[in-house]
């Protein structure tokens, strides 16, 4: 028998639809059903490899975890990689389709409709119950013609909806109500029901609220969340996440600094060491400077390196990481950052915009060609200094140089990875989830002077995960969901 299904489209972008279906994924689980997470078009560049070598947004990978499963290239058939000039990367079950500027991938959304159609079977075959995930607002009517991400999927799969709202941005009564009465009438009675998500204070002042809502749009009111404090502990997709505000941390004893660029990816890298009470993590955006008192500058992964060499550039970034050396401090790039730290980028075919050739930051002696073929491979091995790892790359172009010879990491069969400067302060590689790995998140903790790591990162998100379930059982009626599921 196949599995039945229930979709949960926002109202907007950030409204908290993939923390509510990992936590729901985890609730299920916790039921006993077999439960598959599905988004069918998905935007981000911050992606998780799959075990069979593809590639699917992070939160599908998240949502994954909380069902206990191992993540697949079918939850998230289309994946949109925004990059500079050429619009956005297209990845289809988990490899590269190909390229289009925003306008053109509205004219090739109707065939990839079939892959999203064959993903969603394969998964519904495989499970009791399969959460769907839409994409940004349910209201989007300007792009409904050929939308594949919220009611065109449910109009053509069958699959019932649950709008969800935030209340922390304000407006949230008009914006469910507003939904209603801007969709096809045909899509808004797929619409079973309704939550309110981050909710702060006393949820008594807002029942008259919950009841204007369901009697202007018709819809069944399914729970009134609280503001869930723990998302912030686990991998955020969406780079608005870069903005939130965080807790303050007195005993911090190592700063690291990271400039934040418009292209950054895999932003995730850096959740480990933000979850560690002894660093304090400085996010820089261009037009501040980069702390002098940092003990590491970060440089993240890009989905546009070259464009985002020159933003770096442009906010004097440069500036601020020769005088950071010039004080002994240390650098660490990692994949697009990596690349940025040598002398030349080269992008012979046009990867990433205009075909030619880059000057890099000249930290590192290596340079970088990019290239069509993309590397998407979990890896482990062994730093320099022996510490293990276990991490993944994802990326395209290769980099060789002098450097070179001094590999950051041996992986697994002896392989040279990565690269390290003459003076051992600037280090090069290509593995994302290093800081995931608390033996590694410890060694780059003593090496900037700090006490070992007394955090176990992995044991921490699947303990989010176990009380994020239970405060949605909580504040959700979960029982009615898996009613109005087919």
């Amino acid at each position: 028998m196949a599995a039945r299904a229930l979709m949960f489209q926002g109202t907007g972008s950030d409204v908290g639809k993939s923390l509510i279906v990992a936590g729901l994924c985890r609730a299920l689980v916790l039921r006993g059903l077999k439960v598959l997470p599905f988004k069918p078009q998905n935007m981000s560049n911050n992606a998780a490899v799959t075990e069979d070598g593809g590639e699917i947004g992070r939160a599908q990978a998240l949502q994954a975890r909380a069902a206990r499963v191992p993540p697949s290239v079918h939850m998230n058939p289309v994946l949109l990689k925004p990059q500079s000039e050429v619009g956005a990367q297209i990845v289809v079950q988990g490899r590269v389709y190909g390229r289009a500027t925003a306008a053109e991938f509205q004219q090739i959304k109707p065939e990839l409709m079939a892959f999203v159609q064959d993903s969603f079977a394969r998964l519904k075959g495989e499970a009791d119950l399969v959460l769907v995930e839409g994409a940004g607002s349910a209201s989007e009517i300007n792009l409904r013609a050929n939308d594949i991400a919220n009611m065109g999927f449910a109009r053509a799969a069958g699959v019932p909806v649950v709008l969800i709202g935030d209340i922390d941005r304000g407006g949230v009564i008009a914006s469910l109500v507003g939904t209603k009465a801007v969709i096809d009438a045909g899509d808004a009675a797929l619409i079973c029901g309704f939550l309110i998500n981050k909710f702060r204070g006393d949820p008594k002042l807002f029942a008259d609220g919950m009841a204007l809502i369901a009697a202007a749009t018709e819809w069944e009111a399914l729970g009134l969340v609280p503001f869930f404090p723990g998302a912030r502990l686990l991998p955020a997709e969406d780079a608005l996440a870069l903005e939130a505000a965080r807790p303050a941390k007195p005993d911090a004893r190592v700063k690291i600094a990271v400039p934040i660029l418009p292209h950054i990816a895999n932003f995730d890298d850096l959740d480990p060491l933000d979850a560690e009470p002894a660093v304090e993590l400085v996010r820089v955006r261009p037009g501040a400077a980069l702390p002098g008192d940092a003990a590491l500058i970060i440089l993240p992964g890009s989905k546009a390196t070259i464009a985002d060499l020159a933003s770096f550039r442009e906010a004097g970034f440069d500036i601020d990481i020769v005088a950071h050396l010039r004080r002994g401090g240390a650098v660490l790039g990692l994949c697009g950052g990596y690349q940025m730290l040598g002398r030349t980028i080269h992008d012979p075919n046009g990867i990433e915009g205009p075909t030619g050739s880059a000057q890099g930051l000249g930290l590192l002696d290596v340079e970088t060609t990019l290239s069509a073929e993309k590397r998407l491979e979990p890896v482990g091995g062994a730093t320099f200094d022996e510490a293990p790892f276990t991490g993944y790359e994802m990326h395209m172009g290769v980099t060789d140089g002098p450097d070179r010879v001094r590999p950051f990491a041996r992986l697994a069969g002896g392989v040279a990875e990565g690269a390290i400067s003459t003076d051992g302060r600037v280090i090069g590689t290509y593995i994302h989830g290093l800081f995931a790995d608390d033996a590694q998140r410890s060694a780059w903790l003593a090496r900037l002077g700090g006490d070992q790591s007394g955090v176990v990162y992995d044991a921490s998100i699947e303990d989010t995960l176990d009380r994020l379930a239970a405060h949605l059982e909580a504040h959700i009626d979960v029982d009615r969901l898996l009613e109005l599921s087919r």
